[in-house]
């Protein structure tokens, strides 16, 4: 019976991933995923009041174990995980496609919804330092460099990363030496909504990425509760920015540029069971505060009638604009507690994510955006390759100098040297000082040369070869931001398969 069931189930999961990737699959994606009875709860007597059947995608929940079916609520879902579920079942049945999207060019956004306490980080962070119970999160910087390595020689990739959290209706960058700092939120015709100021970081392989987020989880808020030792106070936003420049059939570079927005919500909270004061108590007023606004946004994007959307009443839906009802491919994971004492909490959660599913987005490839790095790196390579380059010598520009130059004779005459503006090439630079080492030994060979003009000449020496110098410092200088600016862009087919499976070997196709 138990492999009959699995077996279902591993077909559920298949056809829930292939429709997910369907290009005509807009609307908002919602799964659910119940989280096991813990022991304080069974400690306390609790019981479990929800069934999770992941076979036909529904969640059954009954008050207080009832046997009567008009007081047993179902709900049907694109995919449901029961108390058992793996990490990388609930990864390929839902980010995956999300993230091969973003591969492609388009937005996409995974966010976890729930009550405090029901799983909400461990689904979108879990365990990295376990492959096997690592969340979305690591396991999506796994996929992104699969995919980068398995990718042909002329596709070049840009990676940015950024983490940001709201803490009490204020956006802090994680990632900034002051992540105090409050920062805000703008909005142009051309890139749409955006933090000012926000760092971004490019990165070249997952534990650049891991180090990031290392980085911001130790400035994100965090605090004890009665329902959760390590409960989220903010919510938390870390945004992957991909840039691909590939060949296409024209044979022309073509640029897309995909963002993958992974948002780990704070967890909605009643006072009565967090035992929430003081600072605890304000933190739970703003996040239940801006949850609501979330509600709201979805009861009205499904609402046909209403033409006001108030993504502006609050800073989350104003970021995730977006991802409700714009330019996003987009999956919920609501999140649920099985015990009965949680059975307002959790009916709430499951009535929020069946209105979700309703959700209609429009998304679409971001091609040649105006807010692309990888084209303006391109360009900058490019004109710093150029600058570089022995054979170019018609864009040199010169300018006349007089100068005393000895000849092989020994005899010194005036003459004007036409003299290049900027950098040398390193052929003209070996050759000037050749020339400087001759004229210098001559000069040391000439005994009958008078004190002062030997003095003329040797100056004039020393000053070419501190141009020289200055020429080669200059050269040295290019060299190295050209090579800084390379090392940012990563080339397809480069052999990162080891380094982006080093963290999640069983996320790999």
């Amino acid at each position: 019976r138990t492999s009959v069931f699995a077996f279902f189930k591993s077909v559920r999961l298949r056809r829930m991933a292939a429709k997910a990737s369907g290009k005509d699959s807009d609307n908002v994606r919602v799964a659910v995923r119940c989280r096991p009875i813990n022991e304080t709860e069974l400690r306390q007597g609790h019981t479990v009041v929800v069934r999770a059947d992941e076979v036909h995608g529904t969640i059954r929940i009954s008050k207080l174990q009832s046997r009567y079916d008009d007081e047993v609520k179902t709900f049907t879902f694109d995919t449901v995980f029961g108390p058992d579920s793996k990490q990388v079942d609930i990864y390929n049945a839902t980010a995956r496609p999300i993230v091969d999207f973003v591969i492609e060019g388009y937005n996409g956004t995974v966010f976890a919804y729930g009550q405090t306490g029901t799983g909400k980080t461990f689904t979108m962070e879990g365990n990295r330092s376990v492959p096997e119970l690592a969340g979305i999160i690591p396991n999506s910087f796994a996929h992104i460099f699969g995919h980068i390595a398995k990718s042909e020689e002329d596709t070049t990739f840009l990676v940015r990363c950024s983490y940001l959290e709201i803490y009490n209706e204020e956006v802090r960058d994680l990632l900034d030496r002051d992540h105090t700092t409050k920062k805000e939120v703008k909005e142009r015709p051309d890139v749409g909504v955006y933090v000012k100021d926000l760092k971004s970081f490019v990165v070249k392989n997952t534990d650049e990425m891991d180090k990031l987020m290392t980085i911001g989880n130790k400035n994100r808020v965090v605090g004890r509760t009665n329902m959760n030792e390590h409960s989220s106070r903010s919510h938390a936003i870390y945004t992957i920015t991909l840039e691909c420049s590939a060949l296409g059939v024209d044979k022309q570079q073509h640029l897309r540029m995909g963002k993958l927005h992974l948002v780990d919500l704070a967890g909605s909270e009643r006072q009565s069971k967090t035992g929430s004061t003081g600072e605890r108590l304000l933190e739970a007023t703003k996040i239940n505060l801006s949850l609501s606004t979330l509600g709201n946004v979805i009861s009205a994007l499904v609402d046909g009638k209403r033409t006001h959307i108030p993504y502006r009443n609050s800073k989350l839906t104003r970021l995730l604009q977006d991802s409700l009802g714009g330019n996003s491919k987009t999956v919920m994971i609501a999140n649920i507690g099985p015990a009965d004492y949680n059975y307002d909490e959790t009916i709430s959660t499951l009535w929020y994510a069946n209105r979700a599913k309703n959700i209609k987005n429009k998304a679409r490839i971001n091609e040649d955006p105006k807010d692309a790095m990888l084209r303006e790196y391109q360009k900058e390579i490019e004109l710093l390759r150029k600058q570089l380059d022995d054979d170019v010598e018609s864009s040199e520009e010169w300018e006349s100098e007089e100068e005393i130059v000895m000849d092989a004779d020994g005899k010194e005459t005036k003459c004007r040297r036409k003299k290049r503006r900027g950098s040398m090439t390193p052929k003209k630079m070996m050759a000037l000082q050749q020339q400087l080492s001759d004229e210098r030994k001559r000069l040391e060979d000439r005994r009958d040369m008078a004190e002062a003009e030997r003095q003329e000449v040797e100056d004039e020496i020393k000053r070419r070869e501190e141009e020289l110098n200055k020429a080669q410092h200059e050269h040295d200088e290019l060299e190295r931001k050209m090579t800084s600016l390379q090392s940012r862009l990563i080339v397809g087919g480069v052999d990162l398969v080891r380094v982006a499976c080093r963290k999640g070997r069983f996320v790999t196709m």
